[in-house]
């Protein structure tokens, strides 16, 4: 190329830098296990360059592509596969969600009705009957088990419990508990509040919150998955400005608000993308700089295996958590390979991917078992359920492995709280 000539990009990704070296394909957790699926490289690059010409070279086998984003890690140009993939979902697909798809994606209106009768919910949901009517009217897979819901809210107990508190510490935060803290699972939401509070800093909720939208992305409402996210991130600019970083628990949650909204849903977020990170993040880097302590009881004993998620693989950010746990005395980690566990979000509930789902995992699963630790910790919820259903073992997320071993009063003596 002579010198001084760029090549600038036709297309709204990157496909022009593709290589065509198929490292991508080598990649993809689901070219390993379907022969059906045409692969990351030319599912995206290569067909985009027809799809730009002529909407109708759209294939819908591209909907088998998980979007864990190990295409984009392996890529030596920096090609965003999956974007380019995902994009043409949204553009070019004609066919529209089902009921199952809706229901799945709903997670705030289908938790808010959960949480009210979760007791019930709860057996319902556990019954050979109801798995085989979910199976064969709604097309959610009866192999499936689907995450216990809470019977209180995080957000109820937060304002109750917690709330008042808050305003008196010195330094503040915001916390984005998303869909599976306030309905599933409200103790790693506590669990996160006590460590932040001992370390000298009050936990504050966003003024309003939404689901990030990654399954709405998913399963074809793209629209509603913008709307909800033009909420989180007026409420996340609100905290900004007030001085507040905002910190989450779940690494897709994170990953989806500060890089999908801007790719895909086209939602302005460079002014505020640095304000939002994983708490372990955070917290890594309050002790790295010298700014707080953590103290941890000398009784504590637990081995422990990490999950890197895909995610957070494609963050970079699994050495926070991983650094974060090795401070823990008496913690023994064991890193996992990494490999993806198959369910990403909804796409391993359906029937026509639950297999492929299971397959995919199933290198995971095997390792897990060959491990024998005391728990499986990962950053990511929706890998908790499917590693807890696969292999037994009860999935922690770093934060909560934290908690479960901070000397509390000793942490408040160090950061003079």
């Amino acid at each position: 190329m002579p010198e001084g000539i760029q090549l600038k990009n036709i297309s709204g990704n990157n496909l022009e830098q593709c290589l065509k070296c198929s490292i991508c394909t080598a990649y993809c957790p689901v070219s390993a296990v379907e022969p059906a699926y045409p692969g990351p490289k030319h599912s995206g690059p290569d067909l985009e360059r027809y799809r730009l010409k002529d909407n109708r070279f759209f294939d819908e086998a591209l909907k088998m592509c998980l979007n864990c984003k190990r295409c984009e890690v392996a890529c030596p140009s920096g090609v965003r596969i999956a974007d380019i993939i995902q994009a043409s979902r949204i553009k070019y697909s004609t066919h529209g969600p089902i009921l199952r798809d809706r229901m799945l994606a709903n997670t705030d209106f289908v938790g808010t009705m959960a949480n009210r009768v979760a007791p019930i919910v709860n057996t319902t949901l556990g019954l050979k009957p109801v798995k085989a009517v979910l199976h064969g009217v709604m097309g959610i897979d009866k192999h499936r088990s689907f995450p216990a819901y809470s019977s209180q809210k995080f957000e109820t107990w937060f304002k109750r419990n917690a709330a008042p508190k808050q305003d008196g510490y010195r330094k503040h935060v915001s916390y984005f508990h998303g869909c599976y803290v306030n309905y599933n699972f409200p103790q790693l939401g506590k669990d996160l509040v006590k460590i932040m509070n001992a370390a000298g800093y009050g936990v504050h909720l966003l003024e309003k919150e939404k689901c990030c939208g990654v399954a709405l992305i998913a399963n074809g409402l793209s629209k509603q998955a913008r709307r909800q996210g033009e909420v989180n991130i007026n409420s996340i600019r609100k905290s900004a400005e007030k001085g507040r970083v905002v910190l989450t628990t779940s690494s897709t949650c994170t990953f989806t608000m500060r890089d999908e909204y801007a790719h895909l849903l086209g939602i302005k977020t460079d002014d505020i993308r640095e304000s939002l990170t994983l708490a372990t993040r955070f917290l890594y880097r309050l002790i790295e700089r010298g700014e707080i302590k953590l103290a941890f009881r000398k009784d504590f004993r637990m081995r422990a295996a990490y999950h890197s998620a895909c995610h957070m693989e494609k963050m970079g950010w699994v050495v926070y958590s991983t650094e974060l746990l090795k401070m823990i005395p008496g913690l023994e980690l064991v890193m996992l390979d990494s490999q993806c566990c198959g369910i990403a979000g909804t796409y391993g509930f359906k029937k026509e991917n639950y297999e492929r789902s299971q397959q995919i995992g199933s290198g995971l699963f095997t390792q897990i078992k060959e491990v024998n630790p005391d728990c499986v910790t990962t950053d990511c919820e929706t890998c908790k359920w499917q590693i807890e259903m696969s292999t037994g073992y009860e999935v922690k997320n770093p934060v909560s492995i934290l908690a479960e071993a901070l000397d509390v009063e000793e942490t408040i003596r160090l950061n003079g709280v």
